[in-house]
This record gives structure tokens, C-alpha cells and sequence, in this order.
């Protein structure tokens, strides 16, 4: 048997207009953990810069001497 593969090409979904209401708020709820998750790191993100005492325009001097 040859180890060949195809592409494909999906032209057509056919879905019951209630059904991909269903399917997108299950999308919607599944996504909130993950936005919550992006919220707790870019905060202490910031926490981590404040108590290093940097701000974005001390790290922007900071970058400017290396690049142009």
C-alpha cells in the first residue's frame, strides 16, 4: 500500500441554522477560561515590571540602544 497523500477541499457544510447557534456559544463559553488565563499572566506581567520599578518607557530607552 503507497503511503500517498490527497488534498481536500470542503466546498459545502450543511448545518441546521440552531445547531451553529449552539455550536458557537459553546465556542464563546469555552474561550473564557483562556481570556481569564491571558489576564492573570499579562497582570502579573505588569505587577513584575512595576516592582522591578520599569516602566514601558524605561524599557523603550533600554531597546533604543540596541536597535535603531
Amino acid at each position: 500500500m503507497d503511503n500517498e497523500t490527497q488534498d481536500v477541499v470542503i466546498t459545502n457544510i450543511k448545518m441546521p441554522f440552531f445547531s451553529m447557534v449552539v455550536f458557537m456559544l459553546k465556542w464563546v463559553f469555552a474561550s473564557i477560561p483562556a481570556l481569564i488565563l491571558i489576564g492573570i499572566i499579562s497582570a502579573l506581567l505588569f505587577v513584575g515590571f512595576d516592582m522591578l520599578e520599569l516602566s514601558l518607557s524605561d524599557v523603550r530607552e533600554m531597546l533604543k540602544d540596541i536597535m535603531p
